[in-house]
């Protein structure tokens, strides 16, 4: 009999949250609200056929985030916190039951249609922590920085914190407060789409372009319209997919670092810097590779090179050249790192 995992994971999901996350950025800035889709039935008569296309394009596949949270240990606790009498959240239930997920019915209880479940979701967190001592790890699925204090609270009772969020709309400083934040993009197993161009965005009559018909594209930040600076998955993630071949793919996967700007680019090699600066202080010249790379998802829990278009950690720092020097006696030997003399 295979041994049983002794990692035990607790998955808490504010599902509003990553769903209208989701559609604004690849619809627009407020494009959920703008186009109702909270109420929205593709079966009935006068349904919009281009909401209902952009509500495909934009649906959230919890089966991906769900394989991820099992890559920390056995997934032993799943809730989805939502009002799921809502149309938008209505045609998710089976896919939430098919994969055990707990659903926690939230009713609105003011105008603004806010169901309190950050509030509910910290309360549940809290008490499993205390009501199961062997809970290793909380996963939550939000982007949302009233989440913080709920992190370091985690954190300070003992639990292994990982944040899962959509680009464009996670709070840095909820990543910062994480062990490990993903980028839902960034999992494995999603697929990119592009957004929706503004023209069809800013029209309701007009029926969306198909995703299988778009290229791939790198999520966009909704406030900048530039290309975001992802968080980053966690550093046992699987490989990415072998780089489409030249005029093929996204730019990220045909040149590295295509995905990010010179800001993300510039950060990401200041990181490598500071964390070979702190591990010199152990009196070694040369640093494995596997120290480095823990310093700075320490500093920086949103660091991942596959952020960067980068497959293997060894990649990023060669990419990095100028700055750092690497020793490997042969292929099987551990990479070494210092900063360059």
């Amino acid at each position: 009999m295979a041994e049983q995992s002794r990692e035990r994971v607790g998955v808490y999901i504010d599902f509003d949250n990553i769903v209208i996350s989701r559609y604004n950025q690849l619809h627009g800035k407020g494009a959920f609200a703008k186009d109702k889709v909270r109420n929205h039935v593709a079966s009935s008569a006068d349904a919009d056929p281009a909401i209902s296309d952009r509500i495909k394009q934009a649906t959230v596949d919890i089966g991906a985030v769900l394989d991820y949270a099992s890559s920390f240990g056995s997934i032993v606790i799943s809730k989805a916190y939502a009002d799921w009498s809502v149309a938008a959240n209505a045609h998710y239930q089976k896919q939430l039951i098919d994969r055990a997920v707990d659903l926690t019915q939230l009713f609105p209880t003011v105008l603004s249609l806010k169901n309190g479940a950050d509030i509910r979701l910290a309360v549940d967190v809290v008490e499993d922590i205390f009501r199961l001592p062997d809970l290793t790890h909380i996963v939550i699925v939000a982007g949302d920085s009233d989440y913080i204090p709920l992190a370091q609270r985690c954190k300070r009772l003992g639990s292994y914190v990982v944040g899962i969020g959509v680009s464009g709309a996670t709070s840095s400083s909820l990543a910062a407060a994480c062990d490990e934040f993903a980028d839902y993009d960034n999992l494995p197993g999603i697929i990119s789409v592009t957004p929706a161009p503004a023209a069809v965005r800013s029209g309701r009559g007009r029926r969306a372009q198909s995703p299988a018909a778009e290229p791939a594209a790198v999520p966009v930040d909704q406030a900048t319209d530039a290309p975001a600076e992802p968080a980053a998955s966690a550093q046992h993630a699987r490989s990415a997919e072998p780089a489409a071949p030249s005029g093929t793919g996204t730019a990220a996967e045909a040149e590295p670092e295509a995905a990010v700007g010179p800001r993300a680019r510039k950060a990401a090699t200041s990181l490598l810097t500071r964390a070979l600066e702190l591990l010199a202080n152990n009196d070694l010249e040369w640093q494995h590779a596997s120290a480095v790379k823990n310093q700075m998802r320490r500093m920086d829990p949103s660091f991942q090179e596959r952020n960067f278009g980068y497959r293997q950690f060894s990649d990023f720092l060669k990419s990095r050249n100028n700055t750092v020097e690497l020793d490997q006696k042969s292929p099987s030997s551990p990479v070494l790192v210092r900063l360059r003399q």
